[in-house]
């Protein structure tokens, strides 16, 4: 506040820089849908690590396509992840009624609480209060246990209330709606039960309409990501309904995300290269924010005592994207001898060089096996890549650089609303958004020798006119030269002749 001067003296005046520092959003916070045998579905839930997957989620699971991206998510340098859980209709949580007073319900629907069964003693303090114990039925190990219950809903230690909030395993419900209930008799009860829900698999390989359709559905699907404040890549690990992956292409472009999309897993090399492009409805105008990669992988499967079995790449691509962004930055291609596949055996298809030559002009991005690098990513262009578009987002780390500007830019000028629209507002703005990029091009994110050729930040009377101001505008315009990837190294090599005299 400005100083009021009332004495003879010096006054200290902290006058603000009008530096607001914008920073750069997270690149590679990864969503994944499919179905597990347990975890919520009410929700997008984050796992930071494989364990987290497995603890909420179960694990590997033999019908689930995603369990095992969700792996080779984290194993190939992934480290954040979104996951939605999607069931089939009739699916619903195992219970346990315990002496007709209280109901115990599976925190979420499927049959995996079946493992599980419940404990009640009275207390020796009180005989209104009594303690419950999730145990597991197989070895009666204690998992989780809550004392001091009370079946009175006015109760702090109200059981209901206790065990819903704390427990990782169970609901607990009251039967009898009085008020003063005495506890439920000491005993164990097991919990069953439970629906698994409508199965939303064919074979090992290929997912049902029936779970194409539930993940796109209101009620089950994509919606619970709007509830998510970032996400920067989508994989529906085997999703390859190309109807589907069309609004879903949609859905990422309206979020700034970007998506990864499987070839089929029966595709094949001359089915390819006889299209065109990969299909008319992958390639429209939400393309852009979308890459498809051939061919599906070889991996040991732990659940079949490391028999092989095939699987989609998007998961591994995701975590290969993820690395790149941490190692090199967003504007680095993923892909390249760096970009090496972890734990897998083998490719479905080892091509040559004129195979994948025939490939990648159409947007194919593929996967290919060197002798000293072993199976790698090598390919960079999006769904918008094919050589005869010519699309200036033909390339994935062109893209992504610019949903990563866009985002942290919409984020980093949030206080610029109801501001007075006067040069003053504009100077800041000029001044927090360049040091953003300046700070970017330092990192090497820009192609250019100088600042002055590698981006700009123009906010000024000429982005915004008096009428502009009247609506309530203001304009702000940012230009940045994107580094291409050398897609095609050329070398040229020249015998030299006999030196002649002159």
């Amino acid at each position: 506040m400005p100083v009021t001067p009332t004495y003879p003296g010096v006054y200290i005046e902290e006058v603000p820089s009008g530096v607001r520092t914008i920073t750069g959003v997270a690149t590679s916070i990864t969503a994944f849908a499919g179905i597990a045998p347990r975890g919520p579905t009410d929700r997008a839930q984050m796992v930071l690590n494989w364990q987290d997957y497995e603890r909420i989620y179960g694990g590997l699971n033999k019908d689930s396509l995603m369990s095992y991206s969700v792996n080779q998510f984290f194993a190939n340098g992934g480290s954040q992840a979104y996951i939605i859980r999607i069931v089939g209709a009739g699916a619903a949580p195992a219970t346990a009624t315990i002496d007709a007073k209280l109901k115990v319900d599976g925190k979420n629907p499927g049959t995996w609480a079946t493992a599980y069964s419940v404990v009640t003693a009275i207390s020796t303090f009180d005989v209104q209060r009594f303690s419950l114990t999730v145990i597991e039925t197989a070895t009666l190990a204690p998992l989780e246990t809550f004392v001091n219950l009370s079946m009175n809903p006015a109760d702090s230690r109200f059981a209901e209330k206790v065990i819903s909030n704390q427990s990782q395993i169970v609901n607990a419900t009251k039967v009898s709606a009085a008020a003063n209930v005495a506890p439920p008799a000491a005993g164990t009860s097991a919990i069953a039960g439970g629906n698994d829900g409508a199965a939303l698999i064919n074979t090992d390989l290929t997912f049902k309409a029936a779970f194409e359709t539930a993940l796109t559905a209101t009620a089950s699907g994509l919606n619970l990501l709007d509830r998510v404040d970032l996400f920067n890549i989508l994989c529906l690990p085997g999703m390859t309904t190309a109807t589907k992956v069309k609004e879903l292409q949609k859905f990422c472009h309206d979020r700034r995300a970007f998506m990864i999309v499987d070839c089929a897993a029966d595709a094949t090399l001359s089915g390819l290269q006889a299209a065109s492009q990969p299909d008319t409805n992958l390639t429209g105008t939400d393309s852009i924010n979308a890459a498809f990669y051939f061919p599906w992988v070889n991996a040991a499967d732990p659940l079949a005592e490391g028999a092989m079995r095939p699987l989609p790449p998007s998961g591994m691509v995701a975590g290969i994207y993820a690395r790149t962004d941490s190692q090199r930055g967003v504007w680095k291609a993923p892909a390249g001898t760096e970009a090496s596949l972890s734990g897998i055996t083998s490719l479905a298809l080892n091509m040559s060089d004129p195979e994948n030559g025939t490939l990648n002009p159409k947007a194919i991005n593929c996967l290919r096996s060197f002798p000293v690098y072993g199976p790698v990513v090598w390919g960079a262009r999006t769904l918008a890549g094919n050589d005869q578009r010519g699309s200036e987002w033909k390339y994935v780390p062109v893209r992504r650089l610019a949903l990563f500007l866009e985002e942290s830019l919409y984020r980093g000028t949030q206080w610029v609303v109801f501001e007075p629209n006067d040069e003053p507002l504009w100077a800041q703005i000029r001044l927090n958004a360049g040091a953003f990029m300046n700070d970017l091009f330092r990192q090497g994110a820009f192609q250019g020798k100088s600042a002055r050729e590698a981006y700009f930040v123009k906010c000024d009377s000429e982005t915004t006119a008096q009428s502009d101001i009247n609506r309530g505008v203001v304009n702000i315009l940012v230009g940045f030269a994107p580094l291409k990837p050398a897609e095609f190294v050329i070398l040229k090599i020249q015998q030299m002749a006999g030196q002649l005299q002159a």
